[in-house]
């Protein structure tokens, strides 16, 4: 009886250790990265490859230029992403050929990709224009959360998309997004079925969030995902529930839309680089005040993902610092 004793009391000694390790270690890389909201720094110049002449680059405390701007990670995706900006671009020309003010760019961040991404990129910049296409190069990989928040802080757009290279939600679904904020957006400025009442209104002008969503395909999803797929879902939901709380059924949608103003708050602020920055978009949203509503989007399983099972421990990770980042106020937030 002794000896299991002993047994428990070093088990015991062994989780306290285990346990006081790693919250030293979430503390200690929180403390590091207070400050990592200032990331990487921005190029000063896009390149235009038609004239090599370098265009002044933007930044969100600008005034906007165009009415939208879409904002693609890319991180090796040649072969993806000929696809998806083919249909994106399609979509956006169609659109400005019926509708004069409808102006738009596609910016596309290069996530230090070690394919031909940045080429089939700039074959895009020289077929559309730097004044339509841009893209931004990182240099190395610095996760997809760093790259979404470098497009956003230097587009030019009223509204800002965010969206993947893999084409997994169907372009078409902004205009659920756009007519949603624009909806909520009278009503907040008490307008009428048309903006036109008011010249003073702005769309750019007043913070708001659209969240794409596939939380409606959940029910099908689980019948067909093997059981310890369901499992670490469920389990990430839980832990997103608690760090961020409820609102917001899927998080993890890469098809976000913001106003300027909402993405000037949030992108100056967010420090998680990788996967979880969308949790912590929706905290911040939350600090903020920022309506988001959720809107179901089509959205396609497409070959080629780079989340696998070992991304998990990652995404626990970024929760984890999150978490006592903020609420331990070592995150400032800067309103």
């Amino acid at each position: 009886m002794g000896f299991l004793w002993t047994i428990a009391e070093l088990l015991v000694a062994l989780v306290f250790i285990i346990a006081s390790f790693l919250l030293t270690a979430v503390v200690s890389e929180a403390y590091r990265r207070r400050h990592n909201n200032t990331h990487v720094d921005a190029p000063d110049f896009f390149e235009d490859p038609n004239s090599l002449k370098q265009v002044p680059c933007p930044h969100i405390h600008d005034p906007a230029e165009k009415y939208i701007s879409l904002v693609i990670p890319a991180f090796n995706e040649e072969h993806r992403l000929p696809g998806a900006l083919d249909e994106t671009i399609n979509y956006l020309q169609e659109r400005a050929a019926k509708d004069k003010s409808f102006t738009y760019e596609v910016v596309i961040v290069d996530d230090g990709s070690a394919d031909a991404t940045k080429r089939v990129a700039f074959d895009f910049v020289k077929k559309y224009t730097v004044d339509n296409v841009r893209v931004i190069l990182l240099g190395r990989n610095h996760g997809k959360g760093e790259a979404i928040r470098k497009g956003m802080l230097h587009s030019r757009g009223e509204l800002l998309l965010m969206l993947d290279a893999d084409g997994a939600t169907k372009v078409t679904d902004l205009e659920k997004l756009e007519n949603q904020i624009h909806a909520v957006a009278r009503k907040e400025f008490h307008l009428g079925d048309s903006t036109s009442s008011d010249s003073s209104f702005r769309i750019s002008d007043i913070p708001l969030a659209a969240f794409g969503s596939r939380a409606h395909l959940e029910e099908k999803a689980l019948a067909t995902r093997k059981w310890y797929r369901n499992f670490l879902m469920k389990g990430f939901h839980l832990v997103v529930l608690l760090t961020a709380g409820s609102g917001i059924r899927d998080t993890q949608c890469g098809f976000k839309m913001f106003t300027r103003a909402a993405a000037r708050k949030l992108f100056t602020n967010i420090r998680l680089k990788r996967w979880c920055f969308d949790v912590e978009l929706v905290f911040l949203c939350k600090w903020f005040g920022i309506p988001v509503i959720e809107i179901s989007v089509n959205w396609t399983e497409i070959p080629g993902s780079k989340v696998n099972p070992l991304s998990i421990p990652n995404m626990l990770w970024e929760l984890a610092l999150m978490s006592m980042g903020y609420r331990t106020r070592m995150w400032k937030i800067c309103s």
